[in-house]
């Protein structure tokens, strides 16, 4: 076996050994699924895990671990994804290859999706985790492109929990791209690209949807904004939501907007180019609170804040990168092809 280059932590969330990852996500193409038997591959899936509010200990659950408990596939249609992700046990699935698809798959519970390599795409259609009937809780989906989805790309809703989306690129899609909503819980959005769209990253289903209150705590860090015009997120109701080490770049509309009595702390992110990095209410939403520390804003706006936020680290520790590092490290961190 050829030596596997170092993964600093820039590549590769803390907590995935080096010799882990590659032996996951080096598993070539199959002409049909198959059950992956070799126990590093599941020593590997064991090894990850995943920072910020996926990490924490709640609602049952230790953190996120996705199919870890289960055996590995690999998958190059539509229909073997469709099939392993409804199915009610743990599955690690290795997506390889472009895969077409119609329409949102319902992602179920304990599920790990990855991406093999650089080239692993689904297009036409995107994944829901959960239903009203079947929860999607403890999933993790890495390393895959999504593109031309006919709704959302990806939807977390109807009370998902304990979701991990990691090294992921998201383009060109209908509706949103990165969708949380309908009292999901416990989500990190961590080195993803995001380019070519507008609607970019919702939180929270709708000013009328209280539910959503007390629930919806995310963290979003190290993405990249990459002239989408606008939700890098659009908060309602949730707190805290944390937004730390993103590049906000050329962002037509704006970059983070706190509404409905959200609590948001924007946190050593990157601001270039963005003549509304932060708002406290947005269009007919009533305002949120926003904290802001340690930004950087160039040839951008003010920012708005208001009020105060539960701080994030009651709930995990975290070590937040010098905002001036940003422009550097998060494009060449961000996206598919980094981890494998």
């Amino acid at each position: 076996m050829s030596e596997i280059p170092p993964i600093t932590r820039r590549g590769l969330l803390v907590g995935t050994t080096t010799a882990a990852c590659a032996a996951l996500l080096a598993v070539g193409a199959a002409p049909r699924a198959r059950a992956a038997t070799a126990p590093g591959r599941l020593a590997a899936v064991a090894a990850q895990s995943a920072d910020g509010f996926a990490s924490v200990r709640a609602l049952g659950l230790t953190g996120t671990t996705g199919g870890v408990a289960g055996p590995t596939v690999t998958v190059n249609t539509g229909a073997q994804l469709a099939d392993y992700v409804g199915r009610n046990s743990p599955y690690v699935i290795l997506v390889s290859g472009r895969i077409e698809i119609d329409g949102m798959i319902t992602v179920v519970a304990d599920k790990s999706i990855l991406g093999v390599g650089s080239t692993a795409e689904i297009t036409g259609g995107g994944l829901q985790l959960g239903s009203t009937t079947r929860p999607g809780n403890n999933v993790i989906i890495r390393n895959i492109r999504f593109t031309h989805a006919s709704d959302d790309s990806i939807s977390v809703t109807n009370r998902a929990h304990h979701v991990w989306i990691d090294h992921c690129d998201f383009s060109q899609g209908y509706d949103g791209l990165l969708d949380i909503k309908r009292e999901s819980d416990y989500v990190t959005v961590s080195w993803n690209h995001f380019h070519d769209h507008s609607k970019t990253c919702l939180l929270g289903h709708s000013d009328s949807y209280t539910a959503d209150r007390g629930k919806l705590r995310v963290t979003y860090h190290h993405n990249f904004f990459d002239g989408t015009d606008q939700r890098h997120p659009r908060v309602r109701f949730a707190e805290p939501v944390h937004v730390y080490n993103n590049y906000y770049r050329n962002n037509r509309l704006y970059g983070v907007a706190s509404t409905e009595d959200a609590g948001v702390l924007v946190e050593g992110n990157y601001f270039e180019n963005v003549a509304h990095p932060v708002y406290s209410g947005y269009d007919d939403s009533g305002p949120g609170r926003v904290v802001e520390r340690n930004n950087l804003y160039v040839n951008s706006g003010a920012p708005q804040t208001l009020g105060t936020v539960i701080e994030p680290r009651t709930f995990y520790a975290y070590t937040p990168d010098a905002p001036s590092t940003v422009p550097t490290t998060v494009p060449a961190g961000v996206g598919v092809g980094r981890i494998a």
